[in-house]
């Protein structure tokens, strides 16, 4: 996959005009909490390219905001990796690296397993529901290919798992863990067979933990993160 930069261009008067602003923006302090989410979205579902140069008064135009919000977003998403705030160049989305996300991979797997170990131990009623109605959600999603929902969607199942192992140092780590993938995730979910098989493999897990079967619920964890790497290595 090409990290290659592209030209950054300054949208047209018309071009601008035309952009769908989002709607009930927030005002004061709560607008730099605004700016970071929706340009974290962007880069997460690749609509901002790995390599991409952002222009700041586009992303004012296209967020509807001032430029101080904005910029205190930015430098936040520097210090999370996801741009690079270059002086007197500007600002590019952080390439993707593979090297760097075989190498989360490696740790998710762990943390992972031990997470859903404990959670098939740990896990009440009310955290079981909230797994099954996550997972039930999804064939709805998969029919119309909505790719930015079912990221969501995956990432509330894995949260929902880390809740119910009743560790939050290990719920924090992984949930860090699945952002700095998150960009991955939807690169590889351009196959329409993977979403169902994601669907598929969630069944097996949430099934597992229902029955309070720990060695089930690891194993197919196990198989669900592996999954993601072979899908990673196939994508790019």
């Amino acid at each position: 996959m090409s990290n290659t930069p592209q030209r950054a261009t300054s949208p047209s008067k018309a071009a601008q005009a035309s952009q769908v602003q989002p709607t009930n923006i927030p005002a004061g302090a709560a607008l730099r909490e605004f700016a970071y989410a929706e340009i974290k979205r962007r880069i997460m579902t690749l609509e901002f390219r790995p390599g991409e140069p952002i222009n700041e008064a586009h992303l004012q135009t296209l967020l509807g905001i001032g430029r101080t919000p904005v910029h205190q977003a930015l430098h936040r998403l520097e210090v999370e990796g996801l741009v690079s705030i270059m002086p007197r160049k500007g600002v590019m989305v952080t390439p993707l690296s593979l090297n760097d996300v075989m190498d989360m991979i490696e740790v998710r797997m762990a943390n992972e397993i031990l997470c859903v170990g404990l959670a098939a131990e740990r896990a009440d009623e009310a955290d079981l529901k909230s797994m099954r109605d996550i997972v039930d959600r999804s064939p709805a999603l998969i029919a119309r290919r909505d790719v930015p929902a079912l990221m969501g969607l995956d990432m509330q199942f894995h949260i929902a798992i880390s809740a119910a192992s009743r560790n939050k140092v290990l719920g924090d780590l992984l949930r860090n863990l699945h952002e700095k993938q998150a960009r991955f995730w939807f690169l590889s979910l351009s196959d329409p067979q993977h979403l169902q098989h994601v669907y598929e493999e969630h069944l097996q897990i949430v099934d597992a933990l229902e029955r309070r079967d720990a060695d089930a619920a690891r194993e197919a964890i196990r198989k669900h993160v592996d999954e993601f790497r072979s899908n990673i290595v196939r994508s790019i």
